[in-house]
């Protein structure tokens, strides 16, 4: 078992990772479109597009959105692909699944160590922002393997603490303080801001891109490679 982090001991103890996961974004799902949408300050939508078309998702194929959340990425990928049955979502969670407003889009609960779906049926697959919350990299990497086409394609995105110590203050400043700040006009929840607490923790603590790679190739991948923007978003893409 390979995590992607170590344990976060002030959020998650008995209780466990995978029902604390669960349960935050299951209160977290009402506000999370909007506040992330003000966090990236309008661009998020424009970025997730891009990044799916570098990628190579193309008109016509059948894309599996795993963690799909309020459907952030899924709403780009079914513009490329052409029609919202092109694109399946899958998420442990679902409140943030019912908040997503998204139509004609097959949306089914479940995890990425456990995907609910055959063997080889997919052509392109996405974790947006979602590798910090899975349990074990090594299972969610062999099950994305194992629900393409061989030659498919895997792009996960994430955002990875830059190196340097200025940067690396500024970027937590903005998501400890500056989007729960932003967030809270349109918020209904007040525990929003431990939501971003709990992403800056787990951006800080993640594995870093060289093990990540390294899971993907052992997961039976080629191909691998990450792509950067911005000095912060990573773009894992690999073939399976």
């Amino acid at each position: 078992m390979r995590a992607p982090h170590p344990v976060l001991s002030e959020y998650y103890g008995a209780e466990g990772k995978r029902a604390f996961v669960r349960r935050m974004f299951d209160a977290a799902g009402p506000d999370y479109g909007r506040s992330e949408s003000l966090g990236a300050l309008g661009m998020g939508r424009r970025y997730r597009r891009r990044a799916l078309l570098r990628a190579g998702l193309a008109p016509g194929m059948q894309m599996l959105d795993v963690a799909v959340g309020t459907g952030l990425v899924a709403r780009e990928a079914a513009a490329i692909a052409g029609m919202p049955g092109l694109v399946v979502g899958v998420d442990p969670s679902a409140g943030m699944m019912a908040a997503s407003g998204l139509s004609g889009m097959p949306l089914v609960q479940g995890r990425a160590e456990a995907l609910p779906f055959a063997s080889g049926h997919f052509d392109f697959a996405c974790v947006g922002y979602a590798l910090r919350h899975v349990e074990d990299l090594d299972t969610a990497f062999s099950e994305c393997r194992r629900v393409l086409k061989p030659g498919g394609r895997l792009l996960m995105l994430e955002i990875t603490a830059p190196e340097g110590r200025i940067a690396r203050a500024l970027l937590r400043f903005y998501i400890h303080d500056v989007v729960p700040w932003l967030a809270r006009p349109v918020a209904t929840r007040r525990d929003l801001p431990r939501l971003y607490r709990y992403y800056w923790d787990t951006i800080a603590a993640c594995a870093p891109p060289q093990q990540i790679l390294e899971a993907l190739r052992e997961a039976g991948f080629s191909a691998c490679e990450r792509h950067v923007e911005g000095r912060i978003f990573s773009e894992y893409r690999a073939t399976a």
